[in-house]
């Protein structure tokens, strides 16, 4: 039997709309095809789950080359030629480097293990980026042999790059720039940019192929002006003597997890009251964004006909977007190993326990909360009930849902727990074997026969 209270039933016409008192609003998340099969298949996540033993992640490495095409076709609907770099440290899996090379994408790494792992992958060094601050003298001389662009973020770190380039061979370089107004600790000011121009040796082994910068948030406005900002000192370094044709906008494009309605239905009325403990966060991700990846992407291009100078001067742009590759390409996978009943406010809901912990949905690591709803599998009858989901450890924090979810039924020992669009950081940036408890392996998703899929493991970490 289901915990909802009789009232709940007047609100079941409004589907935005959160049970009275205790049950938090749906926010259920957009779903692929490919997703829609896997939860309708009747054998496949209930056998993948019997094999694995535990909680793992599904990933469908098709959907992150479908969203390789997004962001190339913004690029050229604009007339900007550029080039699109994969930030790997969104998710370690080796399937994700393999589409990235299969589509012909470049990957941004920061350390010597990323270059590697991308190099394995099939990904070329020349469509490599690699970034990062105050690099190791073992990446920067494997970014030179694998001639490799090479993001240089201080005075110091060009002067180490001359050194080894010296010895080494050739390498490109770009500057990454101090956004203005900016307290961040990465970048270059405009004095320091000053002296790295007039230091690198037009004739010399380190050649100034543009420049880069990094921007938090999601407002396309402040990108294309700081992106104008890199055209003119491409335009200031070409008379000075620098090839200097290729500008680097980072990544942060935004990814929408659920409809406009239902993000507007929670943030307008979210109460301490629908989440165990009383639990107050001070801020979320934005789920909910009209203007995701390519479509973030093409209104950069378009403030200030961004697309146009680009064009007139003969500058490539460069994109290194993480999570937005990774949007509906995997979804995370708990089975319930038990249930108690627990009353707040005078009403009860159910509490799991699942069998990983919220190190694999990093959001709570980060005292905030992932929001989209997971999907009850299998689907079956029954009453919505509100549910929090808690982790199999020992400590009070360890919860993947303090938000109680309206599950459509009351979930029972066995269930799985099916999280979606988690392959974007969730599922292995603040992986850890707290406990002992392995970190959940990978499987990846493959067409097979028919509608029949294939899986196997991912051999990456």
């Amino acid at each position: 039997m289901g915990l909802i209270e009789p009232d709940a039933v007047a609100h079941r016409s409004d589907p935005t709309a959160a049970a009275p008192g205790i049950s938090a609003a749906p926010l259920p998340a957009h779903r692929d095809p490919w997703e829609r099969r896997l939860l309708a298949d009747p054998d496949l996540l209930g056998d993948i789950a019997f094999a694995i033993g535990g909680p793992f992640h599904v990933l469908y490495p098709d959907r992150v080359e479908q969203n390789i095409r997004g962001f190339r076709d913004a690029l050229r609907e604009a007339g900007v030629e550029g080039a699109v770099y994969y930030g790997k440290k969104a998710n370690k899996a080796d399937c994700v480097t393999r589409a990235c090379a299969d589509a012909g994408a470049g990957v941004d790494v920061a350390s010597a293990g990323e270059l590697v792992a991308a190099l394995a992958g099939g990904v070329r060094g020349d469509e490599l980026m690699v970034t990062g601050p105050h690099k190791s003298d073992e990446l920067i001389w494997l970014a030179i042999r694998h001639r490799a662009l090479l993001a240089v973020d201080s005075v110091e770190e060009l002067d180490r790059v001359g050194v080894l380039a010296a010895q080494a061979g050739p390498i490109r370089v770009l500057l990454r720039v101090l956004p203005r107004a900016s307290d961040s600790r990465f970048g270059l000011t405009s004095e320091e940019i000053a002296v790295a121009t007039a230091t690198l040796d037009r004739e010399g082994p380190v050649t100034l192929a543009g420049f880069s910068f990094h921007l938090s948030g999601y407002d396309p406005v402040a990108r294309a002006e700081q992106a104008a900002d890199l055209v003119d000192r491409c335009i200031e370094a070409r008379a000075l003597g620098h090839d200097a044709a290729v500008i680097s906008i980072g990544g942060g494009f935004a990814v929408d997890y659920v409809a406009a309605a239902r993000w507007s239905a929670f943030t307008e009325s979210v109460d301490r009251g629908w989440f165990h403990a009383d639990k107050r966060f001070e801020g979320y991700y934005p789920y909910h964004s009209p203007r995701p990846g390519p479509a973030m992407l093409a209104a950069i291009l378009r403030h200030g006909d961004l697309a146009a100078r680009l064009r007139s001067h003969g500058v490539r742009l460069a994109l290194e977007p993480g999570r937005a590759l990774l949007d509906r390409a995997g979804s995370t996978v708990f089975r319930v190993q038990g249930s108690k009943i627990r009353h707040a406010h005078g009403r009860p809901y159910r509490l799991l326990t699942v069998d990983g912990t919220s190190l694999s949905l990093s959001e709570q690591w980060f005292d905030s909360e992932y929001l989209p709803d997971p999907v009850l599998w299998p689907e079956r009858p029954g009453e919505p009930t509100p549910t929090c989901v808690g982790a199999a450890t020992c400590l009070e924090s360890d919860m993947l849902s303090w938000r109680r979810i309206p599950l459509p039924r009351a979930a029972v020992v066995g269930d799985l727990l099916v999280y979606p669009n988690t392959a974007g950081y969730q599922m292995d940036s603040n992986e850890s074997a707290f406990h002992e408890l392995p970190i959940p392996p990978k499987v990846v998703l493959h067409e097979g026969h028919g509608d029949r899929w294939r899986w196997r493991l991912d051999a990456g970490k």
